[in-house]
């Protein structure tokens, strides 16, 4: 039993644990001791390694705080830039018009176009191009075709007689930003083709085609009579304002 004189005195102090500092170096180890006894800090690809994760943190805070507004003004150093390096337009030339426009078509067409050699494997030599082509077509009276003695008027004053040339179709327009590829396919060695050389021009047979399907879709609509029954309206208005009461207008044969 503990003596009674024991129980109030403090407690001693454990044994200390032996720590890398009081060890014994081992018989393999070669290295010279350290100064103070401090621990290995792992060398310059620590630091680096501790350098690149801080600034990788930084990076990411401040993308961060600029999403969220707390940064507003803060450039993203990785942002994506776009720089045009296109030429001034140049003018070739001008040309005076003297038509009027009496009604316009807008087309869709779907080109599906393939290119392929016979006897080749369509997964070495084949390109198949699914294009959706969107454009419009113009038809119009040329006004300067109106030929002397066109324009008849009535000896009363009256009436009035006009005789114009047929509507035309103008060229189709083919708009790019409602038209695109839909799908693609090409074969090995038309991608290898690509890869070397390449092809700048290569949906041009895609355009073409587009544009002629829909000039030859604005031939069957009948928006040339569309365009005859615009003008017509369009003149007996503007001669009926002016005082005559009865306006004739016909067409010559396209």
């Amino acid at each position: 039993m503990a003596r009674d004189g024991d129980i109030n005195e403090p407690t001693r102090e454990f044994p200390g644990y032996p720590t890398a500092d009081t060890l014994p170096a081992r018989s393999d180890d070669t290295s010279p001791p350290r100064p103070g006894g401090s621990a290995p800090s792992g060398g310059p690809a620590r630091g680096l390694l501790v350098w690149l994760g801080a600034a990788a943190l930084a990076v990411v805070v401040l993308l961060g705080a600029q999403a969220t507004g707390i940064f507003p003004d803060f450039r993203n150093p990785f942002a994506k830039e776009q720089t045009d390096r296109s030429q001034p337009p140049l003018l070739k030339s001008i040309q005076d018009l003297s038509r009027y426009v009496a009604a316009e078509g807008n087309f869709q067409v779907v080109v599906d176009l393939q290119n392929d050699r016979n006897n080749v494997p369509e997964f070495l030599l084949n390109q198949r191009t699914l294009f959706v082509g969107a454009g419009s077509v113009e038809a119009y009276v040329d006004f300067t075709k109106i030929s002397e003695g066109a324009v008849v008027e009535s000896a009363d004053g009256k009436s009035v007689e006009i005789k114009l040339p047929a509507p035309q179709l103008g060229k189709t327009n083919l708009d790019l930003e409602k038209s695109y590829v839909f799908a693609e396919e090409r074969g090995l060695l038309n991608r290898l083709n690509d890869l070397v050389k390449g092809d700048p021009n290569r949906q041009q047979q895609v355009y073409q085609l587009a544009e002629e399907r829909i000039t030859a879709a604005a031939r069957d609509s009948g928006l040339t009579q569309r365009a005859e029954e615009n003008t017509r309206k369009m003149l007996e208005g503007l001669l009926r304002s002016l005082g005559y009461e009865k306006v004739t207008v016909t067409y010559a044969a396209p």
